[in-house]
């Protein structure tokens, strides 16, 4: 026989089977875990399975009729246990509604309430006069005209034996309109006093039939048995599982024999053999009658072989279940510190795992924290090196003295000389001088709106006689704003782009506003020109500095330093808002946060 025609496919399937299992989520920890964890241990139930398969299928046959009477005798101590409850919870409710002879009042009402909505198997509560007429119910609602109250069961019981608690047989409750629900009737007649006169009355206490049908239905004798209830008075059936074929006649049970019997008795129906239990009641004559059939009470090798499989493959999902818990719980961990790895991988170094799950994993976590924790202080320490960077090409950027400005001024200042204009000439001397009072401002940053528009109106006014009056300008401010704080030279910057890419090229007369407003915690500046305008793309590239001016005269860089200043400072929300046409003009906004200027010079050092 040739071997090797074998061993060659089979080592290919195994190498194949392999590959599968590394490149599947089988090979994972967890489904190693598993499926090892789950063969053992079915292996070991296995043999131990067919170890006791012989003694356990004659203890299961021995045990069968003893467990019949037990459950029965169970159905009758819970029935009963529920009867004896009911019975103290009338008697409960017979004390708060009938103290003193009396059944009125508040207080009663609350009681009853609180009664009611602490039982849900409580329907109602109604008290009656001898008549039948309503003395008082919870809850409150009129009688139906059809309910004729004298002529049930439960009132004439009431009132032939009286101070006797009956419990009716399951009926439909009609006595008030609303939903028809199955229910027993706890009733008793008892005399009362009330101002001084004896009454007979009748305290009627409707009980959900559904918690004893709950009793009885949750019994299963074998996979057929079942068990009924029948009336020891009269032989009526309280309650059976198939209760419609019985009163359809397609069902019969041996009643008449259940009457009489007392403990067990095998009987005959539909060609099957059956073994009844009986257990009476105690309290409110109802017999349990317990049904199995014996063919499944004489439980078979085969069946026991059944169970015994059945019970395997429960036990093989617990202990699935359990195995899958338990390299859940080992590998849990690892998945975790799978996780933290992609966020550090999206850039989120904020990450911290926590130092959980076995020693190596533990060791693992705390390695992978202090790396990115180093990781977390090299990169804030290179973005406070940025920031740092930034704001001092800011601030050399600020303390910038423009040399056309100032060499134009003075070529000005020269011209009128010359042409002996002296007092142009001293009003456009005093304005440079106060412009530059302000401008170094003792090395602050932070100055008053009052001296920013101070500021911008001696540049104005320098402008104004530089270009020959070609505009003029007016500048409007709330006085509750004038005190408050703002970053130095921010006005002037904008204020020459408007004159020197706006105004410059405009034919007609010129016009500066400056307004200054308070909106809410904000304070807003708007400067308005009627120069030339912009495009939309002018405005986009002047605020983020790649505006290039075809004059010549500046690129926009003063502006973009403006609005990165008041971002620094203030934070992102702050800054400018531009708005133009062509030909129409253009406007500008600030907007800060309002500041109120402290006093004294202890405020100043702060501010700086």
């Amino acid at each position: 026989m040739n071997w090797r025609a074998f061993t060659g496919p089979s080592k290919s399937i195994a190498h194949k089977l392999r590959k599968y299992l590394r490149s599947s989520r089988v090979s994972s920890i967890r489904s190693i875990i598993t499926w090892s964890f789950s063969v053992f241990i079915v292996l070991v139930l296995t043999i131990m399975a067919v170890l006791l398969h012989d003694k356990f299928t004659q203890a299961a046959e021995r045990s069968a009729e003893l467990s019949t009477r037990q459950i029965v005798d169970q159905v009758s101590y819970n029935l009963e246990d529920y009867v004896r409850s009911m019975s103290h919870l009338y008697r409960a409710i017979e004390e708060h509604m009938l103290r003193d002879g009396t059944w009125e009042g508040d207080q009663v009402d609350k009681q009853l309430d609180t009664l009611l909505s602490s039982r849900e198997d409580i329907i109602s509560i109604t008290l009656l006069d001898a008549n039948g007429e309503l003395l008082k119910n919870r809850p409150a609602a009129a009688l139906k005209r059809s309910a004729h109250v004298t002529q049930q069961g439960w009132f004439q019981s009431a009132l032939r034996v009286p101070n006797h608690l009956s419990f009716s047989l399951p009926h439909i409750q009609n006595m008030y309109a609303g939903p028809y629900q199955w229910v027993v009737s706890m009733s008793k007649g008892m005399t009362v006093k009330q101002n001084g006169q004896e009454r007979q009355v009748i305290l009627l206490v409707d009980i959900n039939f559904k918690q004893m049908d709950e009793i009885s239905s949750r019994v299963s004798l074998g996979q057929r048995g079942y068990v009924y209830i029948i009336d020891e008075s009269a032989g009526n059936i309280v309650y059976h599982p198939q209760q419609q074929l019985m009163y359809m006649g397609l069902k019969k049970e041996n009643i008449e024999q259940a009457l009489v019997a007392a403990g067990s008795y095998e009987d005959e129906a539909e060609g099957q053999k059956r073994l009844n239990t009986v257990k009476s009641v105690a309290n409110i004559g109802w017999k349990i009658v317990g049904v199995a059939y014996l063919d499944e009470i004489m439980t078979t090798r085969q069946e026991v072989n059944g169970y015994l499989i059945r019970v395997l493959v429960v036990v093989l999902v617990l202990v699935i279940v359990v195995s899958m818990l338990l390299s859940s719980s080992l590998t849990r961990p690892i998945r975790r510190m799978e996780r933290k790895m992609k966020a550090v991988e999206r850039g989120d170094f904020n990450v911290v795992l926590p130092t959980t799950g076995p020693l190596e994993v533990e060791r693992l976590s705390r390695r992978f924290n202090l790396m990115v924790n180093k990781i977390r202080t090299l990169m804030d320490e290179i973005i406070h090196e940025q920031e740092q960077k930034r704001r001092l090409e800011l601030e050399a950027l600020q303390a910038q003295i423009n040399p056309h400005f100032l060499y134009n001024t003075l070529n000005s200042v020269v011209r009128m000389v010359g042409m002996s204009r002296n007092d142009e000439v001293i009003t456009m001397i005093t304005s440079l001088s106060r412009l530059f009072r302000i401008s170094l401002s003792q090395g602050k940053t932070i100055i008053s709106v009052r001296e920013e528009l101070e500021h911008a109106r001696h540049y104005l006014t320098i402008q104004q006689m530089r270009f020959k009056h070609k505009f003029t300008f007016t500048i409007h401010a709330d006085e509750q704003v004038l005190d408050g704080l703002t970053l130095k030279l921010i006005l002037q910057p904008l204020i020459e782009n408007a004159i020197v890419h706006g105004i410059e090229y405009h034919m007609d007369e010129g016009s500066i506003e400056i307004d200054v407003q308070r909106d809410e915690q904000d304070v807003v500046f708007c400067i308005t020109d009627n120069g030339v305008g912009m495009s939309e793309e002018q405005m986009a590239a002047l605020l983020s500095g790649r505006a290039v001016v075809k004059s010549g005269a500046g690129s926009g860089v003063a502006v973009r330093n403006v609005h990165d200043r008041i971002r620094l400072y203030y934070g992102d929300g702050y800054g400018l808002n531009y708005a133009s046409e062509l030909e129409e003009g253009t406007s500008v906004w600030i907007r800060i946060p309002f500041q109120q200027a402290q006093k004294e010079d202890g405020a100043n050092e702060g501010q700086q």
